[in-house]
């Protein structure tokens, strides 16, 4: 096995297809006027990135484990720099939709395999802790990318969104390069149509998956909505997006101690997928009834800690439920899930409180997060406390 600064670089893939996605679709917002698109062409840019993720993530997964995890993680990380060129230097919309489209394809690469590479580089005794160091920069990426993004857009314009991310691509690359150890691709049976639908809804892929997939969108709901509240609250947009960054360093610091603890047999598969859900619940529940500051900060701090909790359980039993020989292609599926998760979430948020008041909007999540972690329970009633 290895040991934490050769997974280190793949703590900052992770990071960056977070940031990417996220630091991107909250600066465009800035640049809308200037650009002069219309609302059909704004929504189509946002989407972009996360269309080329649900399309391809699993065909790279897969591809990861025919070739290895190595070579899919740089060249994603390189091709995801071109693209941030792209973006940065073609002026417009052109530009923009190719830049966009092309590091969404280009994540789709490093994305789940970066999260093969941790699993097939650690064992039972080590992979919560190590999921969980990267799903905190994963979820710092998520909630401080909107955050640095508006940063370098007021100071620079997109073009310097995209240049700092083609930076963190590079230097992602590089590192991976150079750090990251040799993975072996190891002989692989031949799957049927039939096969692969059973591994889909088998329970050690299904229920991981599901979590990976409410906690995501609860963490895309959070983190879109708390700053409109804080807004209404009469905060000025400074201290709205404090609140996100309570979220994150609540979530970045729980990640590693929880998945720490499951390795240790304190905390279960069911104790902590199921605890993280209801604390994400109850928090998103409590948003939905108040939008005073203390409450949101709250809100925060328990949907941050219900990430924290969740996401690094759900990891690592997600990679010991799967043989090593298939780890790409099971990661890739189950990220696949986690962007249906965070597209679905404010989708079915905005579109409730479209219909009503932000307040149902939130409700509703409240509600569809602690149905899924009752169906986690289900699904994990056959796992014992360690």
């Amino acid at each position: 096995m290895t040991t934490a600064p050769r997974l280190a670089p793949l703590y900052l893939a992770g990071f960056t297809t977070a940031f990417g996605a996220h630091g991107i679709a909250a600066a465009l917002g800035a640049e809308t006027d200037d650009i002069g698109w219309t609302l059909l062409a704004f929504g189509f840019a946002l989407a972009l990135y996360d269309l080329a993720e649900v399309l391809l993530k699993p065909l790279f997964g897969a591809l990861s484990d025919r070739v290895g995890v190595r070579p899919v993680i740089i060249g994603g990380l390189l091709a995801f720099a071109a693209f941030s060129v792209v973006g940065a230097v073609v002026p417009g919309m052109v530009g923009l939709v190719i830049g966009r489209f092309g590091q969404g394809a280009a994540a789709s690469a490093f994305s789940p395999s970066s999260s093969a590479a941790v699993a097939r580089l650690t064992d039972d005794a080590t992979r919560g802790k190590y999921f969980g160091r990267y799903g905190s920069w994963k979820s710092l990426g998520y909630a401080l990318g909107p955050l640095l993004g508006a940063v370098l857009v007021v100071w620079g314009g997109l073009p310097a969104l995209f240049w700092a991310l083609a930076a963190l691509g590079l230097v992602a690359a590089a590192w991976v390069a150079v750090a990251v150890p040799h993975v072996p691709v190891l002989p692989r049976k031949r799957v049927t149509l039939v096969d692969l639908g059973r591994e889909l809804v088998a329970p050690g892929f299904l229920v991981p998956t599901l979590v990976l997939a409410a906690t995501t969108g609860a963490l895309a709901v959070a983190v879109g909505f708390l700053p409109l509240l804080g807004r209404q609250a009469g905060l000025d947009t400074v201290w709205s997006m404090a609140i996100v960054t309570v979220l994150a360093i609540a979530s970045s610091v729980a990640q590693p101690l929880v998945g720490s603890a499951h390795d240790r047999g304190r905390v279960s598969v069911r104790g902590g997928t199921v605890g993280g859900l209801l604390l994400i619940a109850v928090g998103i529940a409590l948003s939905a009834v108040t939008d005073h500051p203390a409450a949101l900060i709250a809100t925060a701090l328990l949907v941050g800690l219900g990430v924290g909790a969740a996401t690094p359980v759900a990891f690592s039993h997600l990679a010991a439920s799967t043989p090593p020989e298939r780890m790409g292609r099971t990661m890739g599926s189950a990220e696949l899930g986690r962007e249906l998760g965070d597209a679905g979430g404010p989708l079915v948020a905005g579109a409730v409180a479209t219909a009503s008041v932000p307040g149902v909007g939130l409700g509703v999540v409240a509600v569809l997060t602690a149905g899924a972690g009752v169906l986690a329970a289900v699904g994990t009633r056959r796992f014992r406390d360690s």
